[in-house]
């Protein structure tokens, strides 16, 4: 812990300026900072001698739509049902009462990237977080700085539609390049909304509307079985 402490007192003297926050949880360390500083942070992160962040580990979007709803209410379930699967419900219908955080009380904001960073030489690592707008999630992109950002930062923009201003190549990565919306927004539908399928007399592949018919699933009934008590 005393380490962490360390690292956090020198990221606070360099660093101080940009905070919005940061804290040391389960013995790492977490800055937030608000979206616009992302790339001037990234360079002293990295060139900075006692911070020395020259390896990025990891870039990834978060969508805190149903921040603090529980989905699966284990009291009513059996009256309910599982409808999630099938039941394509509005954000105004699901999107989460306002969240505080921080002594200022700010309401979070839909949408967050975080960053994840490692020092070799110093043996630390740091994690950086900036909230972003909900309507249009952009931020600058940190490729310039970290070169191993590219493929981070499409799968950010394919899998949650979070813009990276300055990515020389922003196409999507593991989706079809048909594909219509993002997978992991809370909001997509788990059937999505067209399904493709190859035509062999086209000789190519086709969108159609998806073919799965709604359902409601079965939920789990736990009973008692006097077979399986203990032998008294």
């Amino acid at each position: 812990m005393a380490d962490v402490e360390l690292l956090s007192n020198k990221v606070n003297e360099r660093l101080a300026k940009f905070f919005i926050q940061s804290t040391i949880t389960f013995g790492e360390l977490t800055i937030e900072i608000d979206p616009e500083h992302v790339h001037e942070v990234g360079l002293i992160l990295r060139d900075d001698p006692d911070l020395d962040f020259k390896l990025l580990l990891d870039v990834c979007g978060l969508d805190y739509l149903h921040y603090g709803i529980g989905e699966w209410q284990t009291e009513s379930t059996t009256s309910t049902g599982f409808s999630r699967g099938m039941v394509k419900q509005g954000i105004e219908e699901l999107s989460s009462p306002p969240f505080e955080r921080g002594e200022e009380s700010k309401l979070l904001p839909r949408f967050a990237v975080v960053y994840h960073f490692l020092s070799l030489t110093l043996n630390h690592r740091i994690r950086l977080r900036a909230y972003l707008n909900d309507q249009h999630p952009k931020i600058s992109s940190v490729m310039d700085i970290w070169p191993a950002a590219n493929w981070y930062e499409r799968e950010a923009f394919d899998l949650f539609g979070i813009e990276f201003i300055g990515h020389p190549d922003l196409r999507r990565i593991l989706t079809d390049y048909g594909f219509i919306g993002h997978p992991f927004r809370k909001d997509f539908p788990l059937i999505g909304n067209l399904e493709a399928r190859y035509d062999a007399k086209l000789r190519r592949v086709i969108y159609e509307p998806v073919s799965i018919p709604p359902r409601i699933l079965e939920p789990k009934v736990i009973r008692r079985d006097n077979r399986y008590k203990a032998a008294e």
